[in-house]
């Protein structure tokens, strides 16, 4: 006889680093006896809005959404893309000082990312200009934004383009409360039973298991999802955020993403305040 296995749509966005961390779920390296696992690929802004609804079984978000969506979703310990004295960066294209960001425009992707909460709680008074995150720098080339607030593989080739550095906000982060910064996480639905939660959170853990012993490949497979980087610059990007504090939550990344959210949440920047809660 057979089981019925069941279904879960997982849901990550098709960046490097998600394609590197799910890597041996969606090539069938890593099965599951319990659960079938469907991929579905959207940006983190559309993830983070489709969390509200509860709309996947297990998906990625942003920790800044998490207070937003925690009464449906509980993190998983394994999935979180976290950096450690690194982060979203602030690029202008003429040099600016951090200082001079008060009152400025500037092109963001989306208030429920990380990004956002962490450059309003580093600089508080600016003006945000909401974008899809591979058009912001296009806002500020255009004239029509003094900054850009950079995510994912821009962090690393803005540079191409003849934009200045202002700022790394996990640097800051990291210089202020030495803490890393917690960006992104994966979640299940509170819904679940807790068998299928674990064999959730076990079989991503596996899946980014295998990506690290099995780089190559991997990495080759990354690359398919890597928006025209070359195989230097997506490793690297990869390695950025994909490492040991993506296999388990460690106890500084607990603290760091309370710490984020109460100062978010007292900033009046975040409505509910949570416990950080996971499997």
């Amino acid at each position: 006889m057979t089981s019925t296995l069941q279904k879960v749509v997982v849901a990550h966005s098709p960046d490097a680093d998600d394609a590197f961390m799910f890597y041996g779920l969606a090539t069938g390296k890593v099965r599951s006896s319990l659960v079938q696992f469907e991929h579905h690929l959207s940006d983190i802004q559309s993830l983070n809005e489709a969390a509200h609804e509860g709309r996947y079984g297990m998906t990625a978000i942003s920790y800044h959404a998490y207070p937003y969506v925690a009464d449906r979703y509980i993190l998983t310990a394994s999935g979180s893309s976290v950096g450690d004295g690194y982060g979203p960066i602030l690029v202008s294209k003429r040099a600016l000082a951090p200082a001079e960001l008060r009152g400025k425009t500037i092109a963001v992707p989306g208030t429920l990312t990380t990004a956002y909460l962490t450059l309003r709680l580093f600089e508080p008074e600016f003006e945000a200009k909401v974008v899809p995150f591979d058009k912001v720098l296009d806002e500020v080339a255009a004239g029509r934004a003094d900054a850009a607030l950079v995510i994912h593989e821009g962090q690393l080739s803005y540079h191409q383009s003849g934009f200045h550095r202002i700022l790394d906000l996990g640097a800051w982060w990291k210089e202020k409360y030495d803490l890393p910064l917690p960006l992104g996480a994966n979640c299940v639905l509170r819904s679940l039973t807790p068998d299928v939660q674990r064999e959730c959170r076990d079989r991503l853990r596996d899946s980014i298991q295998y990506a690290l012993e099995h780089r190559e490949e991997a990495l080759s497979y990354a690359l398919e999802f890597s928006r025209g980087l070359d195989q230097p610059t997506a490793e690297k990007f990869v390695g950025m955020y994909v490492n040991h504090h993506t296999l388990d939550m460690l106890p500084e990344v607990v603290e760091s993403a309370q710490k984020l959210l109460e100062m978010g949440h007292d900033a009046g920047l975040v409505s509910q305040r949570v416990k950080i809660d996971y499997v």
